[in-house]
């Protein structure tokens, strides 16, 4: 009996070193100290897999959660599902971690529409924006793996930034291109290994970062400074379907609350009375003869900045021919005085 149970350990030894042990997501994005928030994270195992009820999250659709992962939409059409953190959060600076998974059986562009994570005002209100509510508030960072716009230069799958204070609308027909604060390429859909995504906000700066290529290392992919996003919100995911469609899992999402020092000043501001916005960019409500309402004019493309480029060529030339005149006519004056 002895022997047998020395057997087994060193064939389950022998399994490890082979095998080695399975790499864990990569850490925070800075390095700060940390704690996280078992409030407002969703991890495995699941409490109430199986069910209609989980401690701390509601659910809604088409979701549907398993022993290993939330899924959001199965790989059919026109489905809709999200699932939703009860507790608001109050915490000023914070960093989201979701390890999540998109994939399904449609080839290169026959596949949709995508996934969206949240921290807005409203939760559980299904709508047209990857299964939830369009004229939100607060903050959304999707992740689009279908191009409604033909025209566009992006190349897709492709993560993009929304802050809202209700007045603005997405627009899927241009892939939210008018309302989209900055953005990144990710290869992210229908890989063998696991893939992440980070969303940092602290000090009124907003980063997104991805771990999509198995490298155990975080890659830039938004920055953006002189957001505001209030306290009190909560955090939240959704995924849809059209006449496209995909499996959009969510494994986990882990909150965790960012230790920064704040001006003095900061003590005296009621932080859940704080309009979502930025700043340094037009504000929506300025946008009265817009019917976009967009915070800026779309995002400089190829054409775009070779005409800047064009403008500003041309207006070295005619200075340089201005000057050159006007260099000859003095010339001219002075030989007259000899």
């Amino acid at each position: 009996m002895a022997a047998g149970a020395g057997g087994l350990l060193a064939a389950a030894a022998l399994l490890v070193a082979v095998t080695g042990p399975r790499p864990a997501p990569a850490e925070l994005t800075d390095g700060n100290s940390e704690h996280l928030k078992r409030e407002h994270s969703l991890m495995k195992p699941y409490q109430g897999a199986g069910s209609a009820a989980m401690p701390l999250w509601d659910f809604q659709g088409s979701t549907m959660v398993t022993s290993q992962y939330v899924r959001l939409t199965p790989d059919e059409r026109s489905r809709e599902g999200s699932i939703w953190n009860r507790v608001p959060c109050f915490l000023k600076d914070w960093e989201l971690h979701v390890h999540f998974r998109i994939h399904g059986a449609g080839k290169k562009n026959l596949h949709g529409d995508g996934l969206a994570l949240w921290y807005t005002q409203e939760r559980l209100v299904p709508g047209p924006v990857f299964g939830s509510k369009d004229n939100f508030h607060g903050l959304a960072i999707f992740l689009d793996t279908y191009p409604n716009d033909e025209a566009t230069e992006r190349v897709f799958p492709y993560i993009s930034a929304m802050v809202n204070n209700g007045s603005l609308t997405y627009d899927h027909s241009k892939d939210g291109r008018w309302t989209e604060l900055a953005g990144c390429t990710a290869d992210l859909r229908n890989q063998n290994h696991d893939t992440f995504l980070a969303i940092r906000y602290s000090r009124g700066r907003l980063t997104v970062m991805t771990d999509v290529e198995d490298k155990n290392e975080w890659k830039n992919c938004i920055d953006i400074a002189g957001v505001q996003l209030p306290t009190g919100y909560f955090f939240g995911a959704s995924a849809g379907t059209g006449d496209l469609s995909d499996n959009h899992d969510i494994i986990s999402m882990k909150l965790f609350q960012l230790m920064v020092e704040h001006p003095l000043e900061d003590e005296t501001v009621d932080w859940t009375k704080i309009e979502p916005s930025v700043s340094l960019l037009k504000s929506p409500k300025d946008n009265v003869d817009d019917p976009t309402g967009n915070f800026r004019s779309g995002p400089l493309t190829g054409w775009k900045v070779f005409l800047l480029l064009l403008c500003a060529l041309l207006g070295i030339i005619v200075c340089a021919v201005v000057g050159a005149v006007v260099f000859q006519k003095r010339q001219e004056r002075n030989k007259r005085f000899y």
